[in-house]
């Protein structure tokens, strides 16, 4: 059984007239191209230490098996708004797990998909705890709502957007948790 010790988080963008090779740019600008992605699911394990993604990519082997949880998007439509974010919730109970989220959006800020993206992974998070919450409420309201119960210590997101070439080639974006052992 792999139980991740180590976590980074990274981001990066790809220009290509190539789908395929926008996003192994995209991968490439965020530092982690020679590696076999591996995506796993949400899950933010017990006791996991985050450390920088200088760190991270220091760690990182050419052609090693790489577990990931990875948000992309791309297009070839010229000036579509394309965003992939991340977002992390994490527990003040370090032996409990928390969780991450992606989410993949068209005509999204940075700002509104990584606002998107913590609030999933916190309402997960939340819920899983037992904090009960409105989930009509604005994300500003339950966040502070969240951390004024004691059980959530940080949420955070990581995301990447980029507009489409004016040129119509493709643009791709990615954001993702790399979890390393």
């Amino acid at each position: 059984m792999f139980v991740p010790q180590k976590i980074f988080f990274t981001k990066g963008v790809g220009r290509h007239k190539e789908y395929l090779q926008s996003f192994e740019l995209a991968l490439r600008d965020a530092g982690v191209e020679r590696c076999n992605m591996v995506s796993v699911s949400s899950i933010f394990p017990p006791k996991c230490r985050r450390i920088t993604k200088t760190e991270g990519v220091k760690l990182l082997e050419p052609g090693s098996i790489t577990f990931v949880v990875m948000a992309r998007n791309a297009t070839n439509e010229p000036n579509r708004l394309v965003a992939a974010s991340i977002g992390f919730a994490q527990p003040v109970d370090d032996s409990a797990y928390g969780y991450l989220s992606e989410h993949h959006s068209l005509g999204e800020t940075d700002e509104r998909a990584g606002d998107y993206a913590e609030d999933l992974a916190a309402s997960m998070l939340a819920s899983t705890l037992g904090i009960e919450f409105d989930p009509e409420l604005a994300w500003d309201e339950r966040e502070k709502y969240y951390k004024m119960s004691g059980k959530i210590l940080k949420t955070y997101n990581i995301t990447q957007s980029a507009e489409g070439s004016k040129e119509g080639i493709w643009t791709s974006v990615a954001a993702m948790a790399v979890l390393l052992p």
